[in-house]
């Protein structure tokens, strides 16, 4: 198991990726699901290393992007030294894995080596088994509130209830 920042040529992958998780979405949570994403979202994500791919044998197992501010969805942390967790989608070929233990642990590190004090992660909805899957890896959940603003983000915020998960790292 290797992680490593996805590259332009990963691209195609990537949406293949984040399709498969929208039509598992839509299946088990019909009312929230993620929308399309841009092609010019993910590019910056590339371009700024911000895109990451978990590889097995080679094979793209699940990716995942970060941000260094979330002050939409994290109202009042734009002073916080934090990444936030964002659009993790697993190859259905490499479910069960639990890389979302892959992802903290390599947070962890991601953070100390960058003097971040906290991982942060959110999800639309109120899916007892995926919050229960976040605590369960090292996240503490911080609750569900709807977000003041949404305008300026993707679909799936627009009226949803927002988990708020995270993880304080200590020195």
């Amino acid at each position: 198991m290797k992680i490593r920042n996805s590259q332009m040529a990963d691209m195609p992958e990537i949406f293949r990726l984040y399709q498969l998780a929208t039509d598992f979405q839509k299946i088990k949570f019909p009312a929230n699901q993620w929308p399309k994403f841009s092609d010019d979202l993910i590019t910056a994500e590339i371009k700024e290393e911000r895109q990451f791919k978990l590889l097995i044998d080679g094979q793209i197992a699940c990716v995942w992007a970060i941000t260094n501010s979330d002050p939409q969805i994290w109202e009042g942390s734009e002073n916080d030294a934090a990444i936030y967790i964002h659009r993790i989608a697993t190859n259905p070929d490499f479910r069960g894995n639990n890389f979302v233990d892959a992802i903290v642990n390599w947070s962890k590190e991601f953070a100390r080596n960058n003097n971040i004090e906290f991982i942060r992660m959110d999800t639309c909805g109120n899916n007892e088994r995926l919050i229960n899957h976040y605590v369960n890896s090292g996240f503490s959940f911080l609750g569900m509130k709807k977000i003041k603003d949404s305008s300026e983000l993707p679909s799936h915020y627009h009226n949803a209830d927002v988990c708020f998960f995270e993880i304080k790292l200590t020195s």
